[in-house]
């Protein structure tokens, strides 16, 4: 029997593909599990304050919010969610799963439905993208209730797609190894089936799908803004490239990774070394570390990048007197002349 951890990664066990049976090592070799758990807690800790500073900052916006700012928050949402289970994952990589079942399920239910909504909500914006400036449908995309719709649909599907996790992950005992783990607790012939089934959804629905439909939307985007002028556009675009991009470079090698590792282990791509094997198995929890990273890399990025969300933050903040008038007053001064600078240097091109 092969062991698992929360990520479809092997728990300990690798196999000798040229002898088919006989493991090649107990553990991947150079893997320290406690640096895993430190790197977790700093990415929670990360996570939880900037998703939380762009809820407040999203909840904070009155008539100035937009569609893309409905969604980004539920986004940030789903960062949250998922940034809520890393102190647990990074126990569980150190020590085993010394919880309870009930938080082996319940976790394991709230990090599979906060990657589904959170790769859906980016298809979303993107389409939400294409109708406001390709299709120049403003209705469609400042319809506010038709938006808060398509968000919770998108959160009943992910919840209805983690469903399989938690009915069949509970907590027992791994002999070979002395501690518990948490995983699909299956019996029976169809049990390779079905982990290799799951893991075959998660590539399709909760990942290359959703790439394809944000590559189409944001590819006739990117040539019509080429075609126009709108400052104001092109600024919007600039803050959800980003995020579409950190999402791709945080998620993909990860995916390419549990790909190779799905056909390894369905016998369609041969191993035939235990070093081999090793090398895959270390990619896996390199590329998950750079996955699970990604949680707190948007607020970042609309720190950065965001002149909308620097803006509110910063009123937010007047408003509730942790910073001064004349300090945003100044920022807001040294904003204006930097558009305006850019504005100039723009037109004399132009000219």
């Amino acid at each position: 029997m092969e062991y698992y951890n929360f990520s479809d990664l092997d728990w300990n066990t690798t196999y000798d593909y040229e002898s088919g049976s006989t493991p090649c090592h107990t553990s991947v070799p150079g893997f320290n599990s406690l640096g895993l758990m430190i790197v977790y807690i700093i990415v929670f800790a990360f996570s939880i304050v900037g998703n939380s500073v762009v809820i407040f900052v999203v909840c904070t916006m009155k008539k100035s919010r937009t569609s893309t700012d409905i969604y980004l928050m539920h986004l940030a949402v789903a960062d949250f969610l998922f940034c809520l289970t890393l102190p647990f994952w990074a126990v569980y990589s150190h020590l085993g799963w010394i919880f309870d079942n009930v938080l082996c399920k319940l976790l394991s239910g709230f990090q599979e439905a906060a990657v589904y909504s959170g790769v859906f909500l980016l298809a979303c914006i993107s389409v939400d993208r294409y109708f406001a400036i390709v299709r120049a449908t403003r209705r469609l995309s400042s319809h506010h209730l038709l938006v808060k719709v398509i968000c919770a649909v998108v959160w009943v599907i992910a919840g209805v797609l983690s469903l399989p996790v938690v009915i069949t992950r509970e907590k027992f005992e791994a002999e070979d190894l002395g501690q518990d783990i948490c995983y699909e607790n299956l019996t029976g012939e169809s049990i390779h089936h079905w982990r290799i089934s799951m893991r075959v959804l998660r590539h399709t629905v909760g990942f290359f799908l959703p790439l394809v439909v944000m590559a189409v939307c944001y590819s006739w985007t990117v040539v019509t803004l080429f075609h126009t002028r709108n400052q104001r556009k092109y600024k919007v675009m600039r803050v959800i490239l980003a995020v579409v991009l950190a999402f791709v470079l945080c998620w993909l090698p990860h995916n390419i990774s549990v790909l190779i590792d799905t056909l390894i282990k369905g016998g369609s791509l041969q191993v035939d070394s235990c070093e081999t094997r090793y090398r895959v198995e270390m990619m896996l929890h390199v590329t998950q570390v750079l996955a699970f990273m990604h949680c707190a890399v948007n607020p970042v990025l609309y720190a950065f990048i965001g002149e909308k969300f620097r803006n509110q933050l910063l009123l937010a903040l007047c408003k509730r007197g942790l910073i001064s008038k004349r300090f945003l007053a100044s920022y807001r001064k040294d904003s204006l002349n930097s558009t305006a600078s850019i504005k100039s240097r723009n037109t004399s091109v132009s000219m």
